[in-house]
């Protein structure tokens, strides 16, 4: 079976023949999650909405999955042929019963143009797919020849790649060339037009798709012609008049016939020592042929040497895949080796003691550099970034709400009036992101968790030149100073900065436009570095000043979560900074006793400073017991903190698995009571989170969410080595070790590490300020895999700009490097 199928899939890479057999096409059906499925074909039908933040994600409407990739998205009504990231997204209402046989039908609307309408899908004999568009009523006139159905296509599945508008070839483009309206308005023209059929990829079996429209013409655009993350776009206009059928296409995409998924192989790109377990993962699709065994083989002078077989074991199904173990942890001897399975062997990786020595040096000397605002960065002959932000920053406008999710309410919080100028904000802090924004939380996040990894596992690696008086940082340079003390003090300039200016921290500081919060490149030249000066002429420039409103704003408002995040972290640095900056230690601890006591019986506020789903009101709790712990350890046991963590014993009750961490730093200094419900709250977390993590065969948290769960996957590791570090009969080392695995390549969709240049094949397109050169940045960690809502395991592996896969950012960063030196002390233990 396994043999004929290989065959079929070999001999189908000749077009004709696929051609030939695709007449014979399974017809689709619908899954219970009322999606249409066949073998090597699903199409999802409207299950994921549109951000109610950032709208157009790229993971939304109609989409298509064609053997085993999804190529295309946002098969919707939309009202621009190229819609940018924040164009209008409609509205999803109540999924219908259809008419026909197997449709689905969702109505949707854009209530702020009164336009409503339904979107049926429904499967066609033979193969396919059919979508028509009824509208409620016709179009209103200012919509004519603007709205229209499009349906986004995946530019990495087709660059290179030809098609066909009717009769009319063409080739898809690697780089967007035009054409352009010539009306100044940034639009791109199609790059083919007029016909109703179009087929894309003729010559790929695997990535052919023909549409036909029954009356409406098509349109093909290649929307990189008005943002860098934009997709090829098949549209149809809809005609004016139109109600019932006002678009109706005919989407044939190619399935090549006993088409199966090949096996991922999955595990541990870094390598294992000797002694620790060593479990690989083989995700399967359900209709392959799997074999029963699988070999380690190890990579010699002579080549491959088979030098270990042994049955996979069944870890059953998760998401749409099913799951086998491949159990080598008997094989010790130093040396390279790869995995033979299925016919096929894996990149290489390594046995050997020293494994996973420098596994988070790139994180901490090159990530967290480059993410380094206010300074300049160069390594070697590449230069990073010139000093960016050096005109920080204005007073954002109260009741506004930014297009990032930042919100200003009525009151500011700040003595400056809207749009002043603030002085002292432009020092030290991280930029959180591709986006070059200080996000108040996540910089205190770094901190603190720097702090606990030079306190838990060492962190004297110097590597890096930080010259905080010349603004200047080099990579590859040493300057006999440990990298993490200089980072940590860079946190700590920006979160002082703050404390200084308005005696509380921030929500954070953002581009107060568009165009800005879209640069891409060199962060030196988001911003002119001048002061804005209103008395100034157009494109004057006169003492550090200048007329262009392109400072960032500062987001003001006072959160009693943020300030005890910051409380804790400017405690945990005090420490840090005791022998290398006494003055900095001290003016922390001074400042983090003030935030904690002004913030202990503070309530939450109405507003949570950023849209992401109430952080303040899930956090505060949690803010409170963390900052107490802080100022714990940093004036060993001042009954003023111990006092105050023994009244919040029931916020760690109730929010364990995130308080766990920092509730076990306190034992030190706690009594006996103390310890004792510590240790069994251990004991229930480990049978909840047993129980949660045999729901999926990683052994770690798998996130379901809008943003993939790399970062709750180190967090995970962190938090359980450190309750085994308290609790060793209760908690052991393989939940950290899993963490581990998970991060560096043992996870759904592929084997890649999701630290950049980490591992021996890792993620080497990311969403960093580089994106736009398809390129990565040493040290960061991804996100990781997305599940497309209802069940498909995704982490593109060329495309750059889906952030919720791809997006580096600080905070996830420091939490890989402390669950990273957390599995090196697991694997120690072992030796």
């Amino acid at each position: 079976m396994l043999k004929a199928r290989r065959l079929l899939n070999a001999t189908c890479a000749t077009l004709a023949l696929c051609s030939a057999v695709s007449l014979h096409a399974q017809t689709l059906e619908v899954s219970p999650e009322e999606t249409l499925e066949t073998q090597g074909l699903s199409v999802i039908v409207e299950q994921n909405p549109f951000s109610p933040i950032f709208f157009d994600e790229k993971n939304a409407g109609i989409q298509i999955i064609l053997h085993g990739e999804r190529i295309a998205t946002d098969g919707e009504v939309r009202l621009d042929p190229t819609p940018e990231q924040w164009a209008p997204v409609p509205t999803f209402g109540e999924r219908l019963p259809g008419g026909a046989p197997g449709e689905i039908v969702v109505s949707s609307s854009y209530p702020d143009v009164n336009l409503s309408y339904r979107v049926k899908v429904s499967p066609e004999e033979g193969g396919g797919f059919r979508i028509a568009v009824d509208l409620d009523e016709p179009l209103p006139p200012e919509l004519a020849g603007k709205a229209g159905f499009n349906l986004d296509f995946l530019p990495t599945a087709y660059f290179g790649k030809t098609y066909l508008m009717g009769d009319q070839p063409g080739l898809f483009p690697r780089n967007p060339s035009g054409p352009m309206e010539t009306n100044g308005s940034g639009n791109p023209k199609p790059l083919a037009e007029g016909a109703r059929a179009i087929t894309l990829s003729p010559e790929d079996p695997m990535t052919r798709v023909t549409i036909t429209s029954d009356a409406a013409p098509l349109a093909l655009y290649d929307a990189r012609n008005r943002a860098q993350n934009g997709w090829f776009v098949v549209r149809s206009l809809i005609p004016a008049g139109a109600r019932d059928n006002a678009v109706v296409w005919h989407v044939r995409p190619n399935v090549i016939p006993g088409w199966t998924r090949p096996p991922v192989v999955s595990f541990n790109q870094a390598g294992y020592t000797p002694n620790r377990s060593k479990v690989a993962l083989i995700e399967l699709d359900p209709a392959f042929d799997a074999p029963d065994e699988a070999v380690l083989v190890k990579l010699t002078s002579a080549g491959e040497q088979p030098v270990f077989t042994a049955p996979v074991r069944p870890r059953g199904k998760f998401l749409r895949y099913d799951y086998a173990a491949f159990d080598f942890s008997s094989v010790r001897e130093p040396g390279i080796y790869a995995i033979s399975y299925a016919g096929e062997t894996t990149n290489p990786f390594p046995i050997a003691a020293d494994a996973y020595d420098r596994i988070w040096q790139p994180s901490l000397d090159t990530f967290l550099p480059v993410q380094m605002d206010h300074v300049a960065v160069r390594e070697q002959y590449r230069v990073w970034q010139s000093a960016p932000h050096l005109d920080d920053a204005r007073q954002a406008p109260p009741n506004i709400t930014h297009f990032d999710g930042y919100r200003m309410g009525a009151e500011l919080d700040s003595p400056f009036q809207p749009g002043e100028h603030i002085a002292g904000l432009d020092v030290g802090g991280f930029q959180d992101a591709g986006d070059f924004d200080i996000q108040t939380p996540q910089n205190a996040a770094v901190v603190r968790d720097l702090v606990w990894t030079r306190e838990l596992f060492g962190l004297d690696w110097d590597e890096t030149s930080v010259d905080q008086a010349s603004r200047e940082v080099e990579i590859r340079k040493p300057d006999g100073v440990p990298d993490a003390l200089q980072q940590i003090r860079h946190g700590v300039l920006q979160l002082l900065a703050q404390y200084k200016v308005f005696g509380h921290s921030i929500v954070g500081i953002i581009d107060p436009t568009l165009q800005q919060y879209t640069h891409l490149g060199d962060a030196g030249s988001q911003t002119d570095g001048l002061l804005y000066d209103a008395s100034l002429g157009e494109n004057v420039v006169e003492g550090g000043r200048s007329d262009k409103q392109d400072d960032r704003w500062a987001f003001t408002t006072r959160y009693p979560t943020n300030d005890l995040a910051v409380s804790g972290a400017l405690a945990a640095a005090s420490r840090a900074m005791a022998k290398f900056d006494p003055a900095m230690s001290a003016e922390a601890l001074a400042a983090a006793k003030a935030l904690w006591a002004e913030q202990q019986n503070a309530d939450v506020n109405s507003s949570d400073g950023r849209d992401d789903g109430g952080f303040q009101a899930r956090f505060l709790d949690l803010a409170k017991v963390s900052a107490t712990v802080e100022l714990m350890i940093t004036t060993e046991g001042d009954p003023v903190y111990t006092a105050r963590l023994a009244e919040l014993m029931p916020a760690i009750e109730a929010d364990f698995d995130r308080a766990g961490g920092a509730a076990v730093r306190a034992l030190p200094y706690m009594d006996a009571a103390y310890r004792a419900r510590i240790e069994a709250l251990a004991r229930e977390a480990k049978t909840r989170v047993d129980a949660e993590m045999a729901a999926n065969p990683f052994g770690v948290p798998v996130s379901r969410g809008a943003w993939a769960g790399s970062g709750q996957v180190a967090d995970f590791g962190a938090r359980m080595y450190l309750l085994h570090q308290a609790f060793p009969d209760v908690i052991g080392p393989e939940y950290t070790l899993h963490a581990l695995d998970y991060m560096l390549g043992r996870h759904p969709a592929n084997n890649l590490s999701l630290v950049s240049a980490v591992g021996t094949r890792s993620k080497l397109i990311g969403y960093g300020h580089n994106r736009a050169d398809y390129s990565f940045i040493p040290g960061g960690m991804v996100p990781g895999v997305i599940v497309i809502k209802p069940g498909f395991p995704e982490l593109k592996t060329d495309w750059p700009f889906l952030w919720f896969e791809n997006e580096y950012t600080v905070a996830t960063t420091t939490a890989y490097i402390l669950a990273a030196k957390a599995a090196i002390a697991a694997t120690e233990e072992g030796s």
